[in-house]
């Protein structure tokens, strides 16, 4: 009996510290299960938070309470954001079953192509031949290119729905942030004992925050700002001009610049019909105040993109483009963020820290 019972002993131990593992396991993908549908959610709840809580620090600091400053950040957001975006938003969308329905009847009214996209080299001759034929009779053109049209109109009609729930989205993320915002402390401490338990310092854990949290603002600023910039510039052209789709072509360049795709790819087609409708003086002032728009990115990305960082702006950039490509929209901020830290501990791996990098290290109590 003493063999037996020595020899189950292993077993029973090895039960013993197998099962709390296994339940934790368990545990820790039941959570991941339930929160998965709110990630992105959460994600932009979280860069909302980030990018607000100066100025929810600045009105503490002046004595306001954290309920109230939470409350006038969250009207803020509704202004600035959630506003404007939702206006154009469902303007856009709204506009697209009534197109669909006029592809889907002929009775699309197409505008004729101007004479000056014929000269463009290659495909310049093949595009204004199905503009012609489409602006001339659109049934027919309809007819040659039916399943081309048909799976167009899937897809916009996909569009208009991905819109409205975006916008709800954005709707219960300006919410949630301004929630965060009146827990800012509570938040960013619960957040800091994590960062301290991962890095086993409660200082690196500390400068890691702060290189997330400016990295977030960074590219809000530098990238989201610029685009607005951007496509407000030349959205005011297109708009005095009368650029047909003026409204659509804005919240193109907007995207385009999101995505650090050269405005100019939306531009220069409007100064091409600006050149065969309007008057050569009207057309050569529209070009010069797109030329402007469209390339003042150059300008401002500098000034903002990783302005007070201690991460290069090439660094931020490619987080940036290579994000949006693996995570769409909210890779902006997720791409950034892991190249800024990679890089940040990478520099440190080396023994050459970066400027303001911790220079000792402190226990996590």
């Amino acid at each position: 009996m003493a063999t037996t019972s020595g020899g189950t002993r292993p077993v029973q131990n090895l039960i013993d510290l197998l099962l709390p593992l296994l339940l934790t396991a368990l545990l820790i993908a039941l959570c991941i299960q339930l929160l998965l549908p709110f990630v992105g959610l959460l994600l932009w709840t979280i860069i909302l938070a980030i990018c607000f809580n100066p100025l929810q620090e600045k009105l503490l600091a002046k004595g306001w309470r954290p309920g109230r400053a939470a409350m006038l950040l969250g009207g803020v957001l509704v202004a600035l954001i959630l506003i404007p975006t939702a206006i154009a938003a469902i303007h856009a969308a709204s506009s697209i079953p009534g197109l669909v329905e006029g592809i889907r009847t002929g009775a699309v009214d197409v505008r004729p192509p101007p004479a000056s996209l014929e000269g463009v080299p290659i495909v310049g001759p093949k595009i204004h031949a199905a503009w012609a034929q489409a602006a001339n009779d659109f049934p027919a053109f309809l007819k040659g290119h039916g399943e081309q049209m048909k799976a167009f109109t899937k897809w916009l009609l996909a569009q208009a729905g991905s819109t409205f729930v975006v916008v709800l989205v954005l709707i219960l993320a300006i919410i949630l942030a301004a929630v965060a915002l009146a827990y800012a402390k509570t938040i960013r401490a619960f957040f800091a004992a994590l960062f301290a338990r991962i890095t086993g310092s409660r200082q690196q854990g500390e400068h890691l925050m702060d290189i997330i949290a400016a990295t977030v603002r960074s590219v809000a600023n530098g990238v989201i700002g610029v685009a607005f910039v951007q496509a407000l510039l030349v959205g005011i052209g297109f708009f005095v001009v009368g650029v047909p789709g003026a409204g659509l072509l804005s919240l193109l360049a907007f995207m385009l610049g999101i995505v650090q795709v050269p405005v100019l790819i939306v531009t220069l087609p409007a100064i091409a019909w600006a050149f065969s409708t309007q008057s050569t003086t009207v057309a050569v002032i529209f070009t010069v105040w797109s030329v402007i728009g469209g390339l003042s990115d150059a300008v401002l990305k500098p000034m903002l993109i990783g302005h007070g960082l201690e991460v290069p702006m090439p660094i931020i950039l490619l987080g940036v483009i290579g994000g949006v490509m693996a995570y769409g929209l909210v890779g902006l901020f997720i791409g950034a963020v892991i190249l800024a830290v990679g890089y940040v501990l990478f520099y440190e791996w080396l023994g050459k820290p970066v400027a303001g990098a911790a220079k000792a290290e402190e226990p996590a109590s």
